[in-house]
């Protein structure tokens, strides 16, 4: 709840994923975190196409991945 409300308050974009409504969304959460559901796993894009992927990210660590 705390990065979903910061990434709101710093107008950082964002697409929330319910992933125990989305079964795709699960097992890819799964796939990333050694068969755990954890949450927030977020999937990064950065401008420049980069993606990578962090588990209970920061703040710090979603904006320094979205400008990588």
């Amino acid at each position: 709840m705390k990065l979903w409300t910061q990434l709101r308050v710093t107008g950082t974009r964002y697409r929330p994923v319910n992933i125990w409504r989305d079964p795709d969304a699960a097992a890819f959460v799964r796939s990333v975190n050694d068969g755990n559901e954890t949450v927030p796993t977020v999937r990064v894009v950065s401008p420049s196409g980069t993606e990578s992927v962090l588990t209970n990210p920061s703040l710090a660590e979603v904006r320094q991945a979205l400008a990588a």
